[in-house]
């Protein structure tokens, strides 16, 4: 049997500073940071949404690449999903036995990467090749969700940057891909049933 990994020697101490930084704020800004950390990825649903909007309007390619977005999206969290089980790392809220802002997780769902933040990363990195204004706010609300999971007690900061690198790296490669081909697949796209989605009028 495959034990669980402890990644607490990489950056445990600074896990716990931060879990200690976490109990000795201000009681509104942990509710402010536990309520993004549960419920902040709506927003990049939101952004997504509004690119897609826009490049519809505008009625060119583009309105391709914003309707993958999602798609990348999901592929890095499956991407990210993979390795979890691969490296098996337990949550450091178990490991060290910290008191946590958030209940920590069951056994068996591992730490490492972070979903949240490998989501966050890459909704962020394939707006930004959207719409420049969009995919920055993405990018601080992606810093900001990556930052929440450790603050709430529920990733070391390796899990997060590592999630957070991975997000990055498949919404840059896949969102590359689909913009070399957006043309095409706009002449292709427009002449089927998701025609409405890539054109207003």
């Amino acid at each position: 049997m495959h034990l669980a990994y402890d990644g607490s020697a990489i950056d445990g101490p600074a896990y716990l500073d931060v879990v200690d930084l976490a109990h000795r704020a201000p009681g509104w800004l942990d509710s402010l940071i536990t309520g993004w950390s549960a419920y902040g990825l709506g927003a990049f649903a939101l952004l997504m949404l509004i690119a897609w909007w826009q490049a519809r309007r505008a009625g060119t390619p583009a309105a391709v690449t914003a309707l993958a977005v999602p798609l990348v999206t999901v592929l890095a969290f499956a991407v990210d999903s993979l390795l979890k089980p691969a490296v098996r790392e337990d949550r450091p809220c178990r490991q060290l036995h910290a008191a946590t802002l958030e209940a920590c997780p069951a056994p068996g769902d591992w730490s490492f990467p972070s979903n949240h933040a490998a989501i966050a990363s890459a909704a962020a990195f394939a707006l930004l090749l959207v719409s420049r204004r969009l995919g920055l706010i993405a990018l601080a609300g992606a810093i900001l969700m990556a930052a929440s999971r450790v603050w709430v007690g529920v990733h070391y900061p390796h899990d997060v940057l590592i999630g957070f690198a991975v997000g990055a790296l498949v919404a840059l490669l896949a969102t590359w891909a689909v913009r070399r081909k957006q043309s095409a697949l706009a002449t292709r796209l427009g002449h089927g049933p998701l025609r409405p989605l890539l054109a207003a009028g």
